[in-house]
């Protein structure tokens, strides 16, 4: 059994290397970058990776022609920004070994927030299939929240995906405008109705249920951080759909 590792990238210097050194079990590493102007593609040929240029296509996109450039049918597909834990690495190992008993396989993905590991909040596990047949599988979503639609069996490791999000706020508010913007265009595109009550109520209900429902309060303040952002989040991605309806 072969893996085929893809990334896709841009400007990800500060991350790359961390994220295909950490792919020792896989058989090749294929980098799909959109124009980066920084040292991720002079990074990730360094390392031994397989560099393709290639325009963005979105998210599901963009992975979908990694995994068509892949060498193997079997790929683990991670973000620039993800890395495997040793554990994980370690089961990957075992299923090459023994050979795949199913199509595609989970993973728990556990992340690290302003430089402390979240595990509460609604974080974690946050399980994603990553690890796949590419026969069987293909990535879905059109705008964001991207995953891997299986039409086979799924089993499930039990080792982190390792996820470092942002280091500052002022990192999550730019990362959060781009997301937001992208899920207001899909709220438009679904001729969704924008009401008063869901611009208002909405972002208090997430942040009730992130915080205490969730129990952020145990993530420390950043925990308290994770749940006013996850409140405007939505609260932009509704008051943005609602001006793009009305044309402004």
């Amino acid at each position: 059994m072969k893996i085929s590792a893809t990334i896709i990238a841009l400007n990800e210097e500060r991350n790359i290397a961390r994220a295909i050194e950490s792919l020792r079990c896989c058989d090749e590493i294929v980098v799909v970058d959109s124009g980066s102007i920084d040292r991720t593609v002079e990074i990730a040929e360094k390392l031994g990776a397989r560099v393709i240029e290639s325009p963005w296509r979105g998210y599901a996109g963009q992975k979908n022609y990694a995994t068509e450039q892949a060498a193997h049918d079997w790929v683990l597909s991670i973000d620039a920004d993800e890395s495997l834990s040793e554990a994980l690495e370690a089961e990957i190992w075992q299923i090459k070994k023994s050979g795949a008993q199913y199509d595609a396989y989970t993973m728990p993905r556990l992340a690290q927030y302003l430089g402390r590991w979240i595990l509460h909040s609604g974080w974690y596990p946050d399980r994603k299939v990553r690890l796949y047949n590419r026969r069987k599988a293909r990535w879905c979503g059109e705008y964001v929240h991207e995953s891997v639609k299986v039409s086979g069996s799924v089993g499930h490791l039990e080792s982190n995906l390792l996820h470092f999000t942002c280091n500052s706020l002022t990192e999550h508010l730019k990362t959060m405008d781009r997301y937001t913007t992208l899920a207001a265009e899909q709220l438009v595109d679904q001729k969704l109705v924008i009401h008063w009550g869901r611009i208002v109520f909405d972002p208090l209900w997430t942040f009730f249920r992130t915080y205490f429902l969730k129990q952020g309060f145990r993530d420390g303040l950043e925990g308290l951080c994770i749940a006013y952002m996850a409140a405007l989040y939505n609260f932009l991605k509704y008051a943005k759909a609602r001006f793009m309806q009305s044309g402004r």
